[in-house]
Protein backbone atom coordinates (compact mmCIF):
# COMPACT_ATOMS: atom_id res chain seq x y z
CA UNK A 1 0.00 0.00 0.00
CA UNK A 2 2.96 2.40 0.79
CA UNK A 3 4.40 1.41 -2.76
CA UNK A 4 1.42 2.82 -4.48
CA UNK A 5 0.76 5.47 -2.41
CA UNK A 6 4.33 7.05 -3.00
CA UNK A 7 3.40 6.22 -6.84
CA UNK A 8 0.65 8.16 -6.49
CA UNK A 9 1.78 11.49 -4.37
CA UNK A 10 4.65 11.26 -6.85
CA UNK A 11 2.53 11.73 -9.51
CA UNK A 12 0.56 14.47 -8.33
CA UNK A 13 3.95 16.33 -7.59
CA UNK A 14 5.24 15.84 -11.00
CA UNK A 15 2.19 17.24 -12.91
CA UNK A 16 0.65 19.72 -10.96
CA UNK A 17 0.98 22.29 -8.19
CA UNK A 18 -1.35 20.08 -5.39
CA UNK A 19 0.49 20.52 -2.00
CA UNK A 20 1.57 16.55 -1.98
CA UNK A 21 4.91 15.57 -0.72
CA UNK A 22 5.91 11.98 -2.10
CA UNK A 23 8.62 11.56 0.19
CA UNK A 24 10.23 9.43 -2.84
CA UNK A 25 13.77 10.42 -4.50
CA UNK A 26 12.10 10.69 -7.62
CA UNK A 27 14.39 7.92 -9.10
CA UNK A 28 13.38 6.44 -12.66
CA UNK A 29 11.72 3.26 -11.17
CA UNK A 30 9.25 5.53 -8.76
CA UNK A 31 8.49 7.96 -12.06
CA UNK A 32 8.03 5.38 -14.09
CA UNK A 33 5.09 3.49 -11.47
CA UNK A 34 4.19 6.67 -10.68
CA UNK A 35 2.24 6.87 -14.70
CA UNK A 36 -0.36 4.65 -13.48
CA UNK A 37 -1.98 7.20 -11.54
CA UNK A 38 -1.55 10.13 -14.04
CA UNK A 39 -5.16 9.83 -15.08
CA UNK A 40 -6.14 10.48 -11.62
CA UNK A 41 -4.29 13.95 -11.73
CA UNK A 42 -6.24 14.90 -14.67
CA UNK A 43 -9.50 13.79 -12.60
CA UNK A 44 -8.43 16.11 -9.69
CA UNK A 45 -7.59 19.05 -11.57
CA UNK A 46 -10.63 18.68 -13.69
CA UNK A 47 -12.98 18.39 -10.86
CA UNK A 48 -11.38 21.58 -9.16
CA UNK A 49 -11.98 23.86 -12.18
CA UNK A 50 -15.45 22.53 -13.09
CA UNK A 51 -16.48 22.67 -9.68
CA UNK A 52 -14.99 26.60 -9.33
CA UNK A 53 -16.47 27.53 -12.78
CA UNK A 54 -19.31 26.39 -11.73
CA UNK A 55 -19.81 28.44 -8.45
CA UNK A 56 -18.11 31.14 -10.13
CA UNK A 57 -21.12 30.79 -12.68
CA UNK A 58 -23.51 32.80 -9.73
CA UNK A 59 -21.60 35.16 -8.62
CA UNK A 60 -19.43 36.97 -12.24
CA UNK A 61 -20.39 37.26 -15.70
CA UNK A 62 -19.57 34.56 -17.70
CA UNK A 63 -16.39 35.97 -19.81
CA UNK A 64 -14.45 37.44 -16.67
CA UNK A 65 -15.26 34.20 -14.41
CA UNK A 66 -13.91 32.39 -17.92
CA UNK A 67 -11.06 34.18 -17.75
CA UNK A 68 -10.51 33.27 -13.96
CA UNK A 69 -11.27 29.68 -14.60
CA UNK A 70 -8.82 29.52 -17.40
CA UNK A 71 -5.93 30.88 -14.71
CA UNK A 72 -6.82 28.33 -12.16
CA UNK A 73 -6.08 26.10 -14.54
CA UNK A 74 -3.28 27.19 -15.91
CA UNK A 75 -1.91 27.22 -12.18
CA UNK A 76 -2.77 23.86 -11.08
CA UNK A 77 -0.69 22.65 -13.86
CA UNK A 78 2.10 24.75 -13.14
CA UNK A 79 2.37 25.81 -17.06
CA UNK A 80 4.18 22.45 -17.56
CA UNK A 81 2.72 21.04 -20.67
CA UNK A 82 1.86 24.86 -21.99
CA UNK A 83 5.78 24.67 -22.07
CA UNK A 84 6.12 21.60 -23.97
CA UNK A 85 2.90 22.84 -26.27
CA UNK A 86 5.15 26.34 -26.95
CA UNK A 87 8.72 24.40 -27.32
CA UNK A 88 7.05 21.81 -29.72
CA UNK A 89 5.55 24.26 -31.57
CA UNK A 90 8.63 26.46 -32.21
CA UNK A 91 10.41 23.28 -32.91
CA UNK A 92 8.18 21.44 -35.40
CA UNK A 93 6.73 24.66 -36.74
CA UNK A 94 10.53 25.83 -38.46
CA UNK A 95 10.36 23.16 -40.42
CA UNK A 96 14.51 22.29 -40.14
CA UNK A 97 15.98 19.44 -39.82
CA UNK A 98 15.79 16.97 -37.08
CA UNK A 99 18.63 17.83 -34.91
CA UNK A 100 18.25 21.59 -35.70
CA UNK A 101 14.50 21.14 -34.03
CA UNK A 102 16.05 19.05 -31.21
CA UNK A 103 18.09 21.70 -30.54
CA UNK A 104 14.75 24.26 -30.75
CA UNK A 105 13.20 22.31 -28.05
CA UNK A 106 15.80 22.39 -25.68
CA UNK A 107 16.56 26.27 -26.07
CA UNK A 108 14.81 27.76 -23.18
CA UNK A 109 13.77 31.06 -25.03
CA UNK A 110 10.08 30.76 -26.59
CA UNK A 111 10.27 31.45 -30.33
CA UNK A 112 7.11 33.86 -32.46
CA UNK A 113 5.55 29.81 -33.16
CA UNK A 114 5.84 28.91 -29.66
CA UNK A 115 4.11 32.33 -28.96
CA UNK A 116 1.45 32.06 -31.65
CA UNK A 117 0.65 28.49 -30.87
CA UNK A 118 0.12 29.04 -27.22
CA UNK A 119 -2.44 32.25 -27.59
CA UNK A 120 -4.10 30.40 -30.07
CA UNK A 121 -4.43 27.39 -27.67
CA UNK A 122 -5.65 29.72 -24.55
CA UNK A 123 -8.16 31.56 -26.94
CA UNK A 124 -9.62 28.18 -27.54
CA UNK A 125 -9.41 26.70 -24.18
CA UNK A 126 -11.06 30.14 -22.88
CA UNK A 127 -13.43 30.12 -25.62
CA UNK A 128 -14.92 27.02 -24.81
CA UNK A 129 -15.28 27.41 -20.98
CA UNK A 130 -16.98 30.58 -21.80
CA UNK A 131 -19.20 28.66 -24.02
CA UNK A 132 -19.72 25.98 -20.88
CA UNK A 133 -20.60 28.55 -18.56
CA UNK A 134 -23.10 30.78 -21.03
CA UNK A 135 -24.83 27.64 -22.11
CA UNK A 136 -24.95 25.83 -18.86
CA UNK A 137 -23.42 22.76 -20.06
CA UNK A 138 -22.54 20.84 -16.85
CA UNK A 139 -22.23 17.49 -17.30
CA UNK A 140 -19.41 14.95 -15.84
CA UNK A 141 -18.43 14.44 -19.23
CA UNK A 142 -16.14 17.85 -19.28
CA UNK A 143 -14.13 16.19 -16.60
CA UNK A 144 -12.88 13.11 -19.21
CA UNK A 145 -10.72 15.42 -21.29
CA UNK A 146 -8.10 15.72 -19.15
CA UNK A 147 -8.56 12.57 -17.67
CA UNK A 148 -8.28 11.04 -20.67
CA UNK A 149 -5.34 13.36 -22.02
CA UNK A 150 -3.28 12.14 -19.43
CA UNK A 151 -3.74 8.71 -19.82
CA UNK A 152 -2.15 8.79 -23.39
CA UNK A 153 0.93 10.72 -21.67
CA UNK A 154 1.73 7.14 -20.73
CA UNK A 155 0.64 5.47 -23.57
CA UNK A 156 3.07 7.76 -25.61
CA UNK A 157 5.96 7.37 -22.89
CA UNK A 158 5.58 3.49 -23.67
CA UNK A 159 4.16 3.04 -27.25
CA UNK A 160 6.90 5.27 -29.19
CA UNK A 161 10.64 6.02 -29.57
CA UNK A 162 12.97 8.59 -27.17
CA UNK A 163 13.88 11.13 -29.69
CA UNK A 164 16.95 11.40 -27.52
CA UNK A 165 17.88 8.07 -26.43
CA UNK A 166 18.89 8.43 -22.12
CA UNK A 167 18.46 12.25 -22.48
CA UNK A 168 16.43 14.68 -20.51
CA UNK A 169 13.41 13.80 -18.52
CA UNK A 170 11.86 11.90 -20.97
CA UNK A 171 15.45 9.74 -20.48
CA UNK A 172 13.51 8.32 -17.00
CA UNK A 173 11.28 6.69 -18.69
CA UNK A 174 12.88 5.23 -21.22
CA UNK A 175 11.65 1.38 -20.02
CA UNK A 176 8.20 2.16 -19.28
CA UNK A 177 6.50 -0.65 -20.82
CA UNK A 178 2.68 -1.93 -21.56
CA UNK A 179 2.50 -3.13 -17.98
CA UNK A 180 1.81 0.71 -16.27
CA UNK A 181 -0.41 2.01 -19.83
CA UNK A 182 -2.68 -0.78 -19.24
CA UNK A 183 -3.01 0.07 -15.50
CA UNK A 184 -3.67 3.19 -16.63
CA UNK A 185 -5.68 2.79 -19.05
CA UNK A 186 -7.72 0.70 -16.35
CA UNK A 187 -7.67 3.63 -14.04
CA UNK A 188 -9.02 6.18 -16.61
CA UNK A 189 -11.82 3.85 -17.95
CA UNK A 190 -13.21 2.89 -14.15
CA UNK A 191 -13.19 6.83 -13.28
CA UNK A 192 -15.00 7.43 -16.80
CA UNK A 193 -18.02 4.51 -15.53
CA UNK A 194 -17.65 6.02 -11.97
CA UNK A 195 -18.75 9.61 -13.80
CA UNK A 196 -21.22 8.07 -16.09
CA UNK A 197 -23.25 6.47 -13.47
CA UNK A 198 -22.89 9.66 -11.34
CA UNK A 199 -24.40 11.56 -14.87
CA UNK A 200 -26.70 8.59 -15.52
CA UNK A 201 -31.14 9.93 -14.75
CA UNK A 202 -32.31 6.33 -15.13
CA UNK A 203 -33.21 6.22 -18.65
CA UNK A 204 -30.67 6.65 -22.01
CA UNK A 205 -29.71 9.93 -22.71
CA UNK A 206 -27.86 11.01 -26.31
CA UNK A 207 -25.34 12.83 -24.53
CA UNK A 208 -24.67 9.78 -22.91
CA UNK A 209 -22.92 8.34 -25.97
CA UNK A 210 -20.08 10.99 -25.25
CA UNK A 211 -18.44 8.83 -22.44
CA UNK A 212 -17.26 6.15 -24.91
CA UNK A 213 -16.67 8.94 -27.61
CA UNK A 214 -14.11 10.80 -26.23
CA UNK A 215 -11.58 7.78 -24.93
CA UNK A 216 -11.51 6.65 -28.52
CA UNK A 217 -11.32 10.10 -29.78
CA UNK A 218 -8.02 10.69 -27.39
CA UNK A 219 -6.37 7.23 -29.09
CA UNK A 220 -7.04 8.12 -32.63
CA UNK A 221 -6.19 11.87 -32.34
CA UNK A 222 -3.15 11.29 -30.08
CA UNK A 223 -1.79 8.23 -31.99
CA UNK A 224 -2.37 10.22 -35.51
CA UNK A 225 -0.49 13.02 -34.07
CA UNK A 226 2.19 10.87 -32.13
CA UNK A 227 3.09 8.72 -34.91
CA UNK A 228 3.53 11.76 -37.32
CA UNK A 229 6.06 13.96 -34.67
CA UNK A 230 7.69 10.69 -34.15
CA UNK A 231 8.33 10.28 -37.96
CA UNK A 232 9.93 13.66 -37.75
CA UNK A 233 12.00 13.58 -35.42
CA UNK A 234 12.71 10.13 -34.69
CA UNK A 235 10.76 9.49 -31.71
CA UNK A 236 9.05 12.02 -28.95
CA UNK A 237 10.68 14.06 -26.22
CA UNK A 238 9.37 15.50 -22.81
CA UNK A 239 8.20 18.38 -24.52
CA UNK A 240 6.20 16.78 -27.05
CA UNK A 241 4.54 14.67 -24.50
CA UNK A 242 3.10 17.72 -22.65
CA UNK A 243 2.35 18.93 -26.18
CA UNK A 244 0.35 15.80 -26.89
CA UNK A 245 -1.78 16.62 -23.12
CA UNK A 246 -2.68 20.12 -24.67
CA UNK A 247 -3.75 19.27 -28.10
CA UNK A 248 -5.82 16.74 -26.33
CA UNK A 249 -7.55 18.56 -23.61
CA UNK A 250 -8.54 21.42 -25.97
CA UNK A 251 -9.62 19.11 -28.55
CA UNK A 252 -11.90 16.40 -26.38
CA UNK A 253 -13.76 19.59 -24.55
CA UNK A 254 -14.61 20.81 -28.39
CA UNK A 255 -15.88 17.53 -28.93
CA UNK A 256 -17.47 17.54 -25.77
CA UNK A 257 -19.26 20.67 -26.64
CA UNK A 258 -20.21 19.68 -30.31
CA UNK A 259 -21.83 16.64 -29.22
CA UNK A 260 -23.75 18.67 -26.61
CA UNK A 261 -24.87 20.62 -29.31
CA UNK A 262 -25.33 17.51 -32.36
CA UNK A 263 -27.33 15.26 -29.55
CA UNK A 264 -29.32 17.95 -27.67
Amino acid sequence: MKRWLESAATAFQFLSRFPVKSGGDFSPELLQRSTVYYPLVGLAIAAVVWAAAYLSAFLLPPFPAAVLILMLWVWLTGGLHLDGWMDSADALLSYRSRERMLEIMKDSRVGAMGVIACVLLLLLKLSLIYTVMDEGLWSTVLLLPLIWSRWFMVAALGGWPKARQGEGLAGHFETLRGREVRLAALLATGMTVLLALLNWTGLWHPFMAAFPTLPVLAWLAGKWTAERISRRLGGLTGDVYGALNELLEALLLLAAVLLHRLLL
